[in-house]
């Protein structure tokens, strides 16, 4: 298979919507705005297919990262993140996946309000992976 983010063959990972034939690495998912869900059903989705934030609230005006102080964009996208219990706590992806990596899933918490069931379930949803520990 052909990977539509890079171009070059081998891509082993095809989108789980059904009847898209989209395909991509897996190093190329980031880039190409593609969600891999590290959850008992193993699925990835393509940058048409991912699953979307389900959350009304999005950041306002100079709204910063809750981790790294740096301005989030003005509404949700695949960069830009919101936590779905709070609502306030706004990050990006690659914030939220670093503090998952680092956390593991015994840590794993929004960083503004604590929750760590809702939270780190509903992140893995959105392609946060979160190691077991």
């Amino acid at each position: 298979q052909e990977c539509f983010v890079c171009r070059k063959s081998g891509a082993a990972i095809t989108c789980s919507e059904m009847g898209c034939n989209r395909s991509f690495h897996l190093p190329c998912a980031s880039e190409g705005g593609c969600v891999t869900q590290h959850l008992p059903h193993y699925r990835s989705f393509c940058y048409l297919h991912r699953p979307e934030q389900a959350v009304e609230a999005a950041p306002e005006a100079n709204t910063k990262c809750t981790l790294c102080f740096t301005p989030v964009e003005e509404k949700l996208s695949y960069c830009t993140m919101v936590c779905p219990v709070c609502k306030y706590a706004c990050f990006h992806r690659d914030c939220i996946q670093e503090l998952a990596l680092f956390s593991g899933s015994s840590c794993f918490q929004c960083p503004r309000c604590q929750d760590n069931q809702q939270f780190v379930f509903k992140m893995m949803i959105q392609g946060i992976q979160v190691p077991l520990r």
